[in-house]
C-alpha cells in the first residue's frame, strides 16, 4: 500500500534512511534530517510504502525549478521502486505540475535504470570536490583585477551567459531576485574585470564552516590565462577569511576545464549526481 507519510511513519523512515546512508549504491536525494523531530519539520508532500505494516519505501515531492524534485524513490527492494515513482508521477499530475526531476548517486544503478525505464532522460553528471582552503594562492593575471560585490543584473546576466552556456537557472531570476539573493550575508560574488570589462564570476556561499563555490566561469575570450584558477584562489581566501575550513566546488561532466581545475589543485571527489528530468505535460 503506498500512502501520504503520517507521523506514525516517522521511526520506520527514519530507518529507511539510515539504510541508505550505508551504501553510495542507494544514495538519492533524501531528507537530510537524522532524528524524528528534524524529520517531522522536514517532510513536505511525501508518499510511503507500506509491507505489514512497516516502512519499505518512500517518495516526495517539493518544488524545484521549473516543477518538482523527487526525493527518493528508495526502497528496499528494487521490485518496490516503479510503483513508487508511479505513485510520485500521478501526485505530481494532480499538482498540475510539467516537470519532474530525479537526483540519484553516480552509482545508484538501480534506481538509474529504473527512472531510464520511465522515460526520464540523463541530463547531466555533477562532480563533487572539496578541499581544505588553505594553500591555494594564485594571483589574477596582469590587467586583471577580482572585486567583490553585484555588478547590477543586467551585467551579471551577460556575464553569466557568457561563461557557462550551459547555465540557464539565474536567467529566469527577476531583477528584484537577483538583488536579493546577492544581498543576503551569506552569499558573495566575486567578479574579474580585465580594465572595466567583467570577464569571470564566482558565487561563494557559507554555510557553518563550510564554503560553497555555486557558480565559477570565465568568458570564452578570456580562458587560458589563469583567470579562473584565480577566481577560485579568491574564493578560498574568503573562505577562510569567514571561518570556513571545506572549500566545496562543483562542475557538471560537460565542464572538462573545470574539472581539469578542480584536480590539478588537489580537490578530491566527494560525490558524483546524476540529474534526471521527465516532462509530465506537453509544453506552451
Amino acid at each position: 500500500m503506498i500512502r501520504p507519510v503520517a507521523r506514525q511513519d516517522l521511526p520506520g523512515l527514519l530507518k529507511l534512511l539510515r539504510w541508505m546512508d550505508e551504501s553510495p549504491k542507494r544514495g538519492v536525494l533524501a531528507p537530510e534530517a537524522r532524528d524524528l523531530e528534524g524529520l517531522a519539520e522536514e517532510l513536505e508532500d511525501g508518499l510511503v510504502l507500506l509491507r505489514n505494516g512497516e516502512v519499505a519505501g518512500y517518495v516526495g515531492l517539493y518544488a524545484f525549478w521549473d516543477g518538482a524534485a523527487l526525493e527518493g524513490p528508495l526502497a528496499y527492494r528494487e521490485e518496490d521502486l516503479p510503483p513508487l515513482l508511479q505513485a510520485a508521477e500521478k501526485r505530481a499530475s494532480e499538482l498540475h505540475l510539467d516537470r519532474l526531476y530525479a537526483f540519484p548517486r553516480e552509482e545508484n544503478h538501480t534506481l538509474r535504470k529504473v527512472l531510464e525505464e520511465a522515460d526520464f532522460g540523463l541530463l547531466h553528471l555533477t562532480y563533487f570536490f572539496v578541499k581544505n582552503p588553505e594553500g591555494l594562492d594564485y594571483p589574477p593575471p596582469e590587467g586583471v583585477a577580482i572585486r567583490r560585490g553585484f555588478p547590477g543584473p543586467g551585467v551579471y546576466r551577460e556575464l553569466y551567459r557568457e561563461s557557462e552556456e550551459g547555465w540557464a537557472l539565474r536567467l529566469k531570476w527577476t531583477d528584484e531576485e537577483l538583488w536579493e539573493h546577492f544581498q543576503d550575508p551569506h552569499v558573495h560574488l566575486l567578479v574579474a574585470y580585465q580594465g572595466k570589462e567583467p570577464v569571470g564570476l564566482a558565487e561563494v556561499e557559507l554555510e557553518d564552516k563550510e564554503a560553497s563555490v555555486a557558480y565559477i566561469g570565465v568568458v570564452p575570450k578570456a580562458r587560458g590565462r589563469g583567470i579562473g584558477r584565480a577566481l577560485l584562489a579568491e574564493a578560498a581566501k574568503l573562505a577562510q577569511k569567514k571561518g570556513a575550513t571545506l572549500l566545496r566546488v562543483r562542475a557538471h561532466d560537460h565542464e572538462t576545464g573545470a574539472l581539469e581545475l578542480y584536480r590539478n589543485l588537489g580537490f578530491s571527489l566527494e560525490e558524483a549526481v546524476a540529474t534526471y528530468a521527465k516532462e509530465l505535460r506537453a509544453r506552451r
